[in-house]
């Protein structure tokens, strides 16, 4: 244990970050978010790292040095190095045209491919091109729509999905800040250094030219920078609504962070003013969204406003004057925190679209045009007003994720037992990267990996079940997922009514036979989880997975409950006021950790998320269960 000794001397002179001294901070950081378990978890890989470490000879660890030169990962993408391509990169704040841009260039092409961060967008992107009659595919981790009338299409995917090995004219890349995020920063970096594009269009924030110049560079491909200005003033309000929803006035959008919170806001807001009030999130069905969209937008109808997402600050089109925070806290997928700098400069920028019944047409006196941003809480609002002051550090590095060719030779030398868990932080710890790259691994893929551990899978079927979309927390979700392993690992039957596990019998459950009601919504919420994970594996395992059509009609039928318990529910404002209060406590405690292990705000990428689960909460010394959603 000399490497933990030495770490533990470097830390009492004072030495502790990531790229000094890492035992020490790894050890610090499994603490911190994952208490004496996750503490546990990183000694004992520490202590099997260093064991696994004297085995091998000096030959096998060169073998090893070799076979982890990860300097290069644009050589991963052989046919496409073998093309010269012009990357033009779209940067500027929100709601100053850059992503119009983009797509404009690659409607005018002959064929082509949109890739964003959400289904959502992509969706959005793939309706568009339908209306005008251009023939397009929707291709995402839980939905596929291929044109049955057309040999040659567009298409429009959640970047993941971006089809790698096919040639298109041109490429547009949206939101290419998420590039340096933990856990989907790779997804990026394949598509900017993989899509066999003559033209790539990224477009994101300014923070991000440097990093794909330099990546540009590297490769020999061509970099043409466009910058972009607000095509509207914002500015942050002095005050905040301090919950008068009387105050709220027409073209304001309220952003909060779950399903529960959005529909909660809806009903508050219509019964407190009288007027009606639009809804938008990522789980909605798209046609519902578009109608919802079509009314808030309408000036001449009684939709004075949204209840939206966050994912409104990724470029969906509505005519907002005013953006509301109900909350600067959002639950990541394992824990409350606060938002990022650059996550509330997204949001709050999409104020200043507004059109009035007067000016349909978009003109409007300058007090009009000016897009305004404020919180529900007055314990909010300077955090939005500090977002809008300070300057957003550069990204320094593009995630990379190790390819699973990779892993399966490096895996070879090591017993068939061994964890593929460690397996992938042996890569992370032994892999040389430029400084230009880094290596990321989110929380969730290793916490799958030690789950399905004892589960025979090649090495192959583990790491597709690491990326596999779940919510860890929710109501049967470690059951549901081993239960999917074990198909695919026995090669059996895997009819939706055979896996036991997938709670079907939650579509018999009514809400009044629940005391609690949000218990109710949270079983609904875990078997629509369930399924959605059934139709994400039918589409990596036809052969296995065959109950696709009927998986789809379950989400439907569980869509459709949720919908109308959300409406039913009811919810008073001193209840609301309770869980942001909650959310902000724990946000602001779980923030003031990362800032022990010298993570700050601007440093942050996280994932996007429209639905929170159950969280543990730390009440004196011990744990208890928290929905906080």
């Amino acid at each position: 244990m000399d490497a933990i000794d030495h770490a533990f001397s470097l830390a009492e002179k004072g030495i502790t970050r990531r790229d000094k001294n890492p035992v020490f901070w790894n050890l610090r950081d499994a603490f911190i978010n994952k208490d004496i378990k996750g503490l546990s978890k990183e000694v004992q890989y520490s202590f099997q790292s260093f064991i696994v470490g004297q085995r091998f000879s000096k030959d096998v660890q060169d073998s090893h040095r070799r076979l982890l030169d990860f300097r290069f990962p644009h050589e991963w993408f052989p046919a496409t190095r073998a093309m010269q391509r012009t990357i033009h990169v779209h940067v500027g704040p929100t709601n100053s045209g850059k992503t119009y841009r983009a797509l404009k260039a690659l409607e005018n092409s002959k064929c082509g491919v949109y890739a964003g961060p959400l289904r959502l967008l992509a969706t959005e992107v793939y309706q568009r091109f339908k209306a005008k009659n251009i023939p397009c595919a929707l291709i995402t981790g839980e939905e596929v729509r291929i044109p049955e009338d057309a040999d040659q299409y567009f298409s429009s995917c959640t970047v993941e999905m971006i089809p790698l090995n096919t040639r298109f004219d041109v490429a547009v890349i949206d939101e290419i800040q998420m590039i340096a995020d933990a856990d989907r920063g790779n997804a990026w970096t394949s598509a900017v250094l993989g899509v066999q594009a003559k033209e790539v269009h990224v477009c994101g924030e300014e923070r991000a030219v440097k990093v794909i110049q330099a990546m540009c560079a590297s490769i020999g491909d061509k970099c043409v920078v466009h910058r972009y200005e607000r095509l509207s003033p914002l500015k942050t309000m002095d005050k905040a609504l301090n919950g008068d929803y009387n105050s709220l006035q027409k073209g304001d959008a309220i952003v909060a962070f779950s399903r529960l919170n959005l529909h909660a806001l809806k009903q508050r807001i219509e019964q407190n003013t009288g007027r009606r009030c639009a809804i938008i999130y990522g789980s909605l069905p798209p046609e519902v969204r578009a109608q919802q969209a079509a009314l808030f937008n309408d000036p001449d109808n009684d939709y004075d406003f949204v209840v939206a997402s966050d994912a409104i600050g990724m470029g969906l089109n509505l005519e907002i004057r005013r953006v509301i925070l109900e909350s600067v806290t959002k639950y990541d997928g394992s824990q409350n925190r606060l938002l990022t700098f650059p996550e509330i400069k997204q949001i709050g920028g999409r104020a200043g679209r507004y059109r009035s019944a007067q000016n349909p047409d978009g003109s409007a006196d300058e007090t009009e045009k000016v897009g305004l941003v404020t919180t529900m809480d007055r314990a909010d609002l300077k955090s939005v007003q500090r977002a809008f002051q300070k300057s957003v550090d550069d990204i320094e590095a593009a995630c990379i994720q190790p390819p699973a060719g990779i892993v399966e030779r490096f895996a070879s030398y090591f017993p068939p037992d061994t964890p593929l868990s460690f397996i992938l932080k042996r890569i992370q710890e032994t892999a040389t990267v430029s400084s230009l790259y880094r290596i990321g691994l989110g929380s969730d893929i290793l916490e799958i990996a030690d789950i399905i551990q004892d589960i025979p899978l090649t090495i192959h079927d583990r790491l597709t079940f690491c990326y596999l979309p779940v919510a860890l927390r929710a109501d049967r979700a470690i059951d549901v997922l081993r239960a999917l392993a074990q198909v695919v690992a026995t090669n059996s039957k895997g009819d939706l009514l055979d896996i036991e596990e997938i709670p079907l019998e939650y579509l018999d459950l009514k809400m009044e036979d629940f005391q609690v009601k949000e218990k109710y919504l949270a079983k609904l919420e875990s078997l629509h989880v369930a399924v959605n994970q059934y139709v994400w594996l039918s589409y990596r395992y036809s052969g296995v997975f065959r109950s696709q059509a009927l998986a789809f009609h379950v989400r439907s039928l569980v869509e459709e409950k949720l919908m109308e318990t959300l409406e039913r529910l009811n919810f008073s404002d001193e209840h609301l006021e309770r869980r942001r209060k909650t959310k902000r406590l724990l946000a602001k405690s779980r923030d003031a950790s990362r800032t022990v292990i010298g993570e700050g705000d601007a440093d942050e990428v996280e994932q996007f998320s429209d639905d929170d689960y159950v969280i543990d909460e730390v009440v004196g010394g011990r744990k208890h269960a928290v929905r906080v959603a």
